[in-house]
């Protein structure tokens, strides 16, 4: 990786003090969970900077207590770098980012998309998008239905740790189908939702009648109901599109 070295005094134009900002940003990108402690020389292989223009951004950024410097050298994040990410926590709606999610879903397989959660021993149909066509499965939100019975459930009880069969192969599959389990007349397919450190939020996934959402359409629905979910869970950890990880 090239190292960017901004390191001479030179007059900051608008534009350099932008670019100062991103730098600083991708500095605080560089810790995670895993990386409470990082020495001058991993911030500097992380970001890709040089050490004397990680030195420089980490002392400024120390100056504000976003970052701390331990008796060894090493960096950590400090409280204002905490404290931004506990009002990012009370101010998150899960809607905001589910519902719009669940419209691109329903557009794309033209049915009806839903989220739901588990409560005990239910599961709760949290947010829902209802599909274009005239004949669809019909479910409110806040309604509450059986875990065992229907593909959501059955996801959550097998990421959830239920034990045996189907569970086991819902797992290895990372999806669930369902044909008329829990109403006769109806098919659905789901997949796990994840927040941060791969903690299981919810079941995202399309229902519809059988007549149309047989088991070879529920198949050829797989990849759009696992992209949706692999969507929201990135962005419920904060993962950028490049796949970094916002972390502050």
């Amino acid at each position: 990786m090239n190292k960017i070295d901004d390191s001479k005094d030179t007059e900051l134009t608008p534009e350099d003090g932008v670019v100062a900002v991103r730098r600083a940003m991708r500095i605080l990108e560089a810790f995670g969970g895993e990386s409470a402690y990082l020495s001058l020389a991993e911030l500097s292989r992380r970001t890709g900077y040089h050490r004397s223009t990680v030195l420089r951004l980490a002392r400024t950024l120390a100056l504000d207590d976003y970052l701390a410097q331990q008796p060894d050298g090493s960096w950590r994040l400090a409280h204002a770098a905490g404290w931004l990410g506990a009002c990012y926590q009370a101010t998150f709606n899960v809607h905001d980012v589910v519902e719009p999610m669940l419209r691109e879903l329903s557009i794309a397989t033209g049915e009806s998309a839903t989220f739901y959660v588990r409560e005990g021993s239910q599961r709760i149909c949290v947010a829902r998008i209802d599909g274009s066509k005239s004949i669809r499965h019909h479910v409110r939100v806040g309604l509450t239905l059986p875990l065992e019975l229907g593909s959501p459930g059955r996801v959550l009880l097998a990421f959830s740790g239920a034990e045996g069969e189907p569970y086991e192969s819902i797992r290895r599959a990372g999806y669930a189908t369902s044909v008329g389990e829990r109403d006769p007349e109806v098919s659905s397919i789901s997949a796990p939702v994840y927040g941060i450190q791969w903690k299981l939020l919810g079941a995202i996934g399309i229902s519809g009648p059988m007549s149309r959402l047989t088991n070879q359409t529920l198949i050829k629905h797989k990849e759009a109901v696992l992209s949706a979910a692999s969507s929201i869970s990135r962005a419920m950890m904060g993962v950028r599109q490049d796949g970094s990880y916002r972390k502050f």
